[in-house]
């Protein structure tokens, strides 16, 4: 089993490439599954760099196999998502305090919505890794904590209102974190979501997304590497 303080996981390559390019050891990419894994080290912290592809079930999947092949203390969801709050601008970074499924709506059996019968209401951020990234050193950005939501679909002007409406309290939705904060919470690892924002699911957001996911990831890194040291001296 492999000992690392990490495992860090992105869908796309644009969102990994951050990390390798700051990273002080890079090791081989090799396959495991659907996913790439890598590993890496930052100042003497070790991290398993995932590639998972994007979407719940390719996200899910790859962070149970690197969980369980791996003595990880954390995992950390990296890389770009879209704004939904009101205050949230392109070039914040939202750090999830709770996670939730936009997709899941059992309501008619009594659960919350964004709730999977069954599971808890919501998924918490451990408190510690949000602590340390938004103590992070990492001047001139702005890093928001708050409710990050997650689904299958890509959200645009055609679909953010009602998702605004069903989740007033959201600042963030991406593809992923919700099913990484699911899987973590199953295998009792602390979870983490650290997300910059490439655009806010408006009329242009695809096109926002295309332009700024480079930027956005690169945020994502800064914040995630500026806490590495403190996850790694609190765990």
């Amino acid at each position: 089993m492999i000992a690392v303080d990490a495992v860090i996981v992105t869908a796309m390559a644009d969102e990994s490439a951050p990390f390798v390019d700051r990273a002080d050891f890079v090791g081989e990419a090799s396959q495991v599954g659907h996913a790439v894994h890598r590993l890496l080290s930052f100042e003497g912290r070790g991290v398993l760099l995932v590639q998972c592809g994007i979407g719940l079930v390719n996200s899910a999947t790859a962070a149970a196999v690197a969980i369980s092949a791996t003595s990880t203390r954390v995992v950390i969801s990296a890389g770009s998502a879209g704004g939904v709050g009101e205050d949230v601008r392109v070039g914040d970074v939202v750090v999830g305090s709770t996670y939730l499924y936009s997709g899941a709506d059992a309501r008619a059996f009594g659960y919350a919505l964004g709730q999977v019968p069954g599971m808890p209401e919501t998924y918490a951020g451990d408190q510690d890794l949000l602590e340390a990234a938004l103590g992070a050193d990492v001047p001139g950005l702005r890093v928001l904590a708050g409710t990050t939501i997650s689904g299958d679909a890509f959200i645009d002007a055609s679909t953010v209102d009602a998702i605004r409406t069903a989740f007033p309290g959201a600042l963030s939705t991406d593809m992923e974190s919700a099913a990484l904060a699911h899987t973590s919470h199953l295998y009792g690892v602390p979870f983490l979501s650290v997300r910059g924002i490439s655009d806010l699911c408006g009329p242009a957001a695809g096109a926002d997304f295309l332009t700024h996911v480079d930027d956005a990831a690169e945020r994502s890194a800064r914040v995630i590497i500026g806490a590495l040291h403190q996850i790694a001296t609190r765990y």
